[in-house]
């Protein structure tokens, strides 16, 4: 055995499926998972930088394992704040034994190191040597590492998110994401169904940072200009794909939809999958707010694409987020997102003060907003959300649903998505992995209270069907 090991993620499902592909390298290379990270030999920080709330979360996470780990420990600290910032955190940092991004080695030897290296089995700190001659078995044998490619272990859940592209090819005025993870990278459909097969979940969550341009970069990927496609019933776009993923697990569901490549024959793919859910990227509604997020759309279009939606899949569920104080926001485009919000009831929304992010057209646009205006007005659209949500869940008590039991006591329909919306909880003696029919009796904020009613199980409509 080459030690044990504490993995540590912060952030999104992206970052999740970026772990457990190193935990798989890990666990292929001889490493077991620790008890905690007082008792790994490798303790692994995979770090959110998206805005200041989550980079201050990764620094404080990472001073706190440098103390809870054990003498002779080793603490890497990789994901994006190491992309993104990792020469200054090599200075500030002592702690950390080695700091890398998954595309370099910040910390080696005579600089940055532009290969792509396997972060979490890197030499020391500055010497560049490796650690154990597993890890240098693992560096000859991965000489241009790929860590979207990597296989990864089925995990202990019916469900699992499958990364399908890194990067982004948007210039979005707020986000700092394509200077450090690069233009889009879209994986080969081949290697996407596989991963899905050799996962075997009940529940498949497609993920990208662009999940609607998947794809869209073959143009200038030999890989993908070589891979089976077009007549021969390769997928080559993200409705293909998405059938293709369908034929092979139970539920298929997608997140991070760039509204304006949400098409009709996306939304049809997406409702006739089983699983209505549309996760829309919309960040606010006002138009020239979104002009100068280098966005397009407005309220009109937006609710327009929704009440399309709702039209032909009746039961369909609507999430978005939004980001409230981008500079230049005004109390005319904040009543105009308490207007959409109010008359178009999504189902689930997330609200996020604006970040001032170095390097992006953003930061330096006037008409900055006080943050105490900024504080105000996400409290006034997270109330206001939070009511709308609630009576959407009260109305389903009475209603029947199947669900996927992700542990004893612990739900989820097609309308909850895993980690972010709410759970529906159910009799403990359903056994994780299975579906069932259930009854919803009870709602408590989020989150529904469901038992097994067999009669209406048999009889229960399928409210993910389309509207004829």
């Amino acid at each position: 055995m080459a030690g044990r090991y504490w993995l540590e993620t912060l952030g999104c499902p992206k970052n999740q499926v970026d772990s457990d592909k190193i935990e798989g390298l890990l666990r292929g290379e001889g490493y077991e998972p620790a008890g905690g990270p007082d008792a790994a030999d490798l303790v692994v920080v995979n770090t959110c930088a998206f805005i200041e709330a989550a980079r201050e979360e990764s620094i404080g996470t990472v001073l706190e394992l440098a103390s809870a780990k054990k003498q002779g420990a080793r603490l890497v600290v990789t994901g994006c704040l190491a992309e993104r910032y990792g020469a200054e955190l090599a200075d500030s940092m002592p702690e950390v034994d080695r700091i890398a991004g998954f595309g370099m080695d910040l910390t080696g030897p005579g600089g940055p190191q532009r290969e792509r290296s396997v972060p979490v089995v890197l030499g020391s700190r500055r010497a560049g040597t490796t650690s154990t001659p597993a890890a240098a078995g693992l560096q000859r044998e991965v000489p241009a590492f790929d860590l979207l490619n990597l296989a990864r272990p089925a995990g202990g859940r019916p469900w699992a998110y499958v990364k399908v592209a890194e990067g982004c090819d948007r210039n979005c005025g707020f986000c700092a994401i394509p200077s450090f993870r690069g233009p889009q990278r879209s994986r080969t459909a081949a290697s996407v169904l596989e991963e899905v097969e050799a996962l075997d979940a009940e529940e498949i969550v497609l993920v990208a940072q662009d999940l609607v341009s998947w794809g869209r970069d073959a143009s200038r990927r030999a890989d993908m200009r070589e891979a089976p496609g077009g007549d021969d019933g390769w997928p080559r776009g993200l409705v293909d794909l998405v059938r293709a993923v369908s034929e092979r697990t139970e539920r298929t569901r997608l997140l991070y939809l760039y509204p304006s490549g949400l098409t009709e024959e996306l939304i049809e793919v997406v409702g006739d999958s089983g699983c209505p859910y549309y996760d829309l990227s919309l960040q606010h509604v006002s138009q020239p707010l979104l002009r100068r997020m280098r966005r397009r759309g407005d309220a009109d279009t937006f609710a327009a694409k929704v009440a399309r939606i709702r039209d032909l899949y009746p039961g369909a569920v609507l999430r978005s987020s939004f980001i409230i104080g981008y500079p230049g926001e005004t109390e005319e485009d904040h009543d105009a997102l308490l207007e959409f919000l109010r008359d178009v009831e999504l189902d689930w929304v997330g609200f996020f003060a604006y970040s001032e992010e170095e390097g992006t057209y953003a930061a330096g646009l006037p008409g900055k907003v006080p943050a105490p205006l900024v504080a105000e007005r996400t409290r006034e659209c997270s109330e206001l959300q939070d009511r709308v949500t609630a009576h959407k869940r009260a109305a389903l008590v009475g209603t029947t649903c199947r669900v996927l039991v992700d542990a004893p006591g612990q739900a989820r329909s097609y309308r909850e998505a895993p980690e972010i919306d709410g759970i529906v909880q159910v009799p403990e003696h359903l056994a994780a992995g299975t579906w069932a029919e259930v009854r919803v009796v009870e709602a408590t904020g989020p989150d529904l209270v469901a038992v097994v009613d067999e009669p209406a199980a048999r009889q229960v409509a399928q409210p993910e069907g389309r509207s004829r």
